[in-house]
């Protein structure tokens, strides 16, 4: 209101009809002698025949808009940019700061933004604890904004009026649409707010917003019938969580999986479950979160990697292929699984036709293990040997590679691979006549190169291995 009264110029920004809500807000403070500069957009979000399309048309607008206020700067004028919710937030003003601030005296006075305003009118905390708040613009693509709720725990959209339609379905595919609120006009003349799932998508205009609010002290829905989603944590937890799989773990009422696994999860919001176990008792685990979901709880079965590839997903099918679980609901998340991983970290050694095969002899005898490396090594495959050994296994890795020297050369490269993405990772290139068994544990991943396979020692002194696309 100071900043108001001792202006000389108001300016504002308006689409074509004129209106301008920022300039409404201020209208009781307005003087007759104000000189006002209603900044007029030339479109909104209609095309354009600009040679530089609509990005063009706002950028010549832009530069315009900033010269009627530089004429009265340099006249010695004192000029107030009215700007609804906050200047620097998604407000026309930043672009006018922009072209202006660096060449005249600026201040940017702070604004309350829709978004604590929206929080205010609801009556809801937005965010408590250590909760994650998202804000992002309604105009993004629909994949993007799902994966973009889906991944966090409170969220605010932005930008609603014809994108709506677009928001709602990314809500709903997120499993987010429950808990979504909408807030139009806060603290204005028609404010509404109601349940977005209940809202008109023909009433919806551009000045309103959805909200998630803080789901602390939130009760999970009572239902008839849950789900089971098994998701893959990647091979070291959180930074390899893809958006889908941590929406399904922010989702989720009770998590399950082995102790270790479930460790590698965020604490994601208050009042979840979690219920560990050991890694030797995958079909009772599956069988226990079948039972949870059958009695109407969305749970979460936390696998290492990809829960398709030697893990979880298979136990949990398995069961669930019984007659008493088919009416529940099994979704398989994929994960960034260790081959993956450790071939990123080692180069590109996976960059030609290769096979996936356990060396743990635990559920089917080392004979079949032998038949299938022996038969991918004279197809030339590069091979992810994933299980090769541990403190109750010893001899397996020595085995396999005595297998392989007899049909690879003793120089193909090896991978070593070691908690990939851990704290402890360590990822080295040997030789397959040089790789030493002791060195290798539940942790370590082996590649091991086809006939193409390259190693290269690079400028930095790094070995880098990799199978070209081309083949013979």
């Amino acid at each position: 209101m100071r900043a108001i009264a001792e202006a000389d110029v108001i300016a504002y920004h308006s689409a074509r009809h004129g209106r301008s809500i920022a300039r409404s807000i201020a209208a009781g403070h307005l003087r007759e002698d104000h000189i006002e500069e209603r900044l007029m957009y030339p479109l909104t979000v209609e095309t354009t025949d600009h040679p530089g399309g609509y990005r063009g048309a706002l950028d010549d607008f832009y530069e315009e808009a900033a010269a009627r206020l530089a004429a009265h700067l340099d006249a010695g004028r004192t000029v107030a940019v009215l700007a609804e919710g906050d200047p620097l937030f998604y407000g026309s003003y930043q672009h006018m700061h922009k072209r202006l601030a660096d060449r005249y005296d600026t201040t940017v006075i702070p604004g309350v933004t829709s978004v604590s305003a929206a929080a205010a009118r609801l009556g809801e905390p937005l965010c408590e604890a250590e909760e994650v708040l998202t804000i992002v613009p309604g105009t993004l693509p629909e994949d993007e904004l799902t994966a973009r709720l889906a991944g966090t725990d409170s969220a605010v959209v932005m930008k609603l009026g014809r994108t709506f339609p677009a928001v709602r379905r990314a809500l709903e595919r997120a499993g987010r649409l429950d808990d979504a609120r909408y807030v139009e006009r806060a603290f204005m003349a028609g404010e509404r707010t109601e349940r977005l799932a209940d809202v008109d998508p023909s009433t919806v205009p551009y000045f309103s917003v959805a909200v998630l609010p803080s789901r602390i002290d939130r009760e999970n829905p009572v239902r008839e019938t849950g789900e089971v989603t098994v998701v893959g944590t990647g091979p070291a937890g959180a930074p390899w969580l893809t958006p889908e799989s941590r929406g399904a773990l922010v989702n989720a009422d009770v998590l399950v999986g082995y102790t270790t696994y479930l460790d590698r999860v965020p604490v994601l919001r208050p009042g979840q479950v979690r219920h560990g176990s050991d890694n030797k008792v995958e079909s009772e685990r599956a069988e226990f979160a079948l039972d949870l979901a059958r009695r109407g709880h969305k749970v979460a079965v936390v696998s290492g990697g990809d829960p398709g590839v030697f893990a979880m997903a298979t136990a949990v099918l398995e069961v669930a292929c019984e007659p008493e679980y088919a009416d529940v609901p099994v979704r398989v998340l994929p994960g960034v699984t260790a081959a993956n991983a450790a071939a990123a970290a080692a180069g590109a050694p996976l960059g030609h036709d290769y096979a996936t095969i356990s060396l743990s002899d635990r559920l089917k005898p080392w004979d079949v293990i032998a038949a299938r490396l022996r038969a991918a090594a004279e197809a030339d495959l590069v091979l992810a040997l994933y299980n090769p050994g541990s403190r109750s296994r010893t001899h397996q890795v020595a085995a396999a590679r005595d297998l392989l020297l007899e049909v690879r050369s003793p120089d193909t490269p090896v991978v070593v691979a070691r908690d990939v993405g851990g704290p402890e990772q360590s990822v080295r290139v040997v030789t397959l006549k040089t790789l030493e068994p002791s060195e290798v544990d539940m942790r370590t991943l082996l590649l091991v190169g086809s006939s193409q396979t390259r190693a290269v020692e690079r400028g930095d002194g790094r070995t880098i291995a990799w199978t070209p696309r081309r083949y013979g």
